[in-house]
């Protein structure tokens, strides 16, 4: 029997606490009430704290960031699921993208508009 990873366990316990109605005060519950706007804050707020820790230096600067990518990518993980999507679509789509250069990838992509 194959584990399931940490990621895949915390998007069950995201879309469990999105279907919840009663029960317990939820923190991915109130962000999911809040919507993309809500979610999208805590990870803006998030990726601010990610680029300041990446800056501090020595082993405690190294142990805050890897807390805050955490933070960042538990609240990724968050807007996923408000989105009804799996971490296995974010693998795949870093899959397709393996062996392609970042530079030519971006430049494949279709405008914004």
């Amino acid at each position: 029997m194959v584990e399931a990873s940490v990621m895949t366990s915390l998007m069950k316990v995201i879309a469990e606490r999105k279907a919840q109605t009663e029960g317990p005060p939820s923190y991915v519950a109130k962000l999911m009430k809040g919507g993309a706007a809500a979610i999208g804050a805590k990870i803006v707020e998030e990726a601010a704290e990610v680029v300041e820790a990446g800056d501090e230096p020595g082993e405690a600067g190294r142990e805050h960031l890897v807390k805050e990518v955490a933070d960042l990518v538990f609240h990724a993980a968050v807007m996923l699921g408000y989105r009804d999507l799996a971490w296995g679509d974010v693998e795949a789509e870093l899959q397709r993208r393996s062996g392609t250069s970042g530079l030519v990838e971006k430049a494949a992509r279709k405008p914004k508009g």
